[in-house]
């Protein structure tokens, strides 16, 4: 059976609003789809580090209860997990406070061993993290030698714009290994000063062959070598919007995988089955954005799983 894999950061987010704490939950941009896609019941491995303390157990359960397998989580006991208050401003953007505590040893785990058309979901910063880098590249350079399909999404923050000279190679490089590149216009325009998604495709078809471009109201923006097109987005007033590029890429991953699609298909897809993934991406990431949860319900969860069953 396929299998899905997400490999990311794990931080305990406290959110706030005019000063005032409005929820406090498990986050990471990985965890986020990864709970989601859990939540649908697909069958969801996260690896990922995060101490023995307090809050790790909190999030352990969290992961478990939700349909996520921990198996290839780290648990260190020398030091704490991490925390990530978020403020919110007034159209509900977040800026980020972030407070990490790591053990010596990184990512002390053994691997698994991703398979063909599995699907592997990485991104942000801890996909180009100096200390984790090896163990990072060892099983993605795996997954993507058996045929895994591996979605990147660079979630690349204005605070590490004065980084990009260092950083660019290893953006680069995961975006080789890629069969699905996916980031926002604000991404694009701080790492390759990017204006528009066909500015943003002129770099990235040089090292991958797909790249899904989201730009907030504009809509999303699909370029692969033989198609192009865009896809309208829901207008809505937002609660937060943590979660919600996150959850766009777990409903891609969650449609890729209910349709049977398959890395090679990508390139050559043409709109009706770009409509499936993208439109699925959207209602994930709308439904995330109605509340300040970083994930999508539990009802929402169950009516998508019992629309994708009558299709399968």
């Amino acid at each position: 059976m396929r299998k899905i894999y997400g490999i990311g950061e794990t931080v305990f987010d406290i959110i706030f609003k005019d000063g005032s704490p409005q929820a406090a939950k498990p986050g990471g941009s990985v965890l986020n789809a990864m709970v989601s896609l859990g939540r649908t019941g697909l069958p969801v491995s996260f690896i990922s580090e995060y101490g023995s303390d307090d809050v790790g157990s909190l999030i352990d359960k969290f992961l478990n209860d939700n349909g996520v397998n921990t198996s290839y989580a780290y648990r260190y006991d020398d030091a704490n997990t991490s925390l990530a208050l978020a403020f919110l401003n007034e159209k509900n953007d977040a800026r980020y406070t972030f407070y990490k505590d790591f053990p010596e040893k990184r990512l002390n785990i053994e691997f698994p061993d991703a398979g063909k058309e599995d699907i592997v979901m990485c991104g942000s910063f801890y996909a180009v993290w100096a200390e984790i880098r090896p163990q990072f590249m060892g099983f993605i350079k795996s997954a993507e030698a058996n045929g895994a399909l591996i979605l990147y999404d660079p979630n690349f923050r204005k605070s590490h714009v004065s980084e990009i000279d260092k950083l660019k190679p290893l953006i680069v490089e995961n975006m080789k290994m890629a069969g699905i590149v996916r980031g926002s216009d604000e991404d694009f325009r701080n790492m390759f000063g990017a204006g528009n998604a066909d500015e943003a495709w002129d770099f990235v078809k040089n090292h991958c062959n797909c790249l899904v471009y989201t730009a907030s109201g504009e809509g999303v923006f699909v370029r692969t070598k033989s198609f192009s097109g865009r896809f309208p987005v829901k207008k809505i007033n937002p609660v937060s919007t943590i979660g919600a590029g996150d959850n766009f890429n777990a409903g891609m991953m969650a449609a890729i995988y209910n349709n049977g699609i398959t890395r090679d298909e990508l390139a050559a897809m043409g709109e009706e089955k770009w409509k499936k993934v993208i439109s699925t991406g959207v209602e994930f990431a709308t439904e995330v954005c109605l509340s300040y949860e970083n994930y999508i319900g539990f009802a929402f969860a169950s009516r998508y799983f019992s629309a994708s069953s009558d299709h399968i």
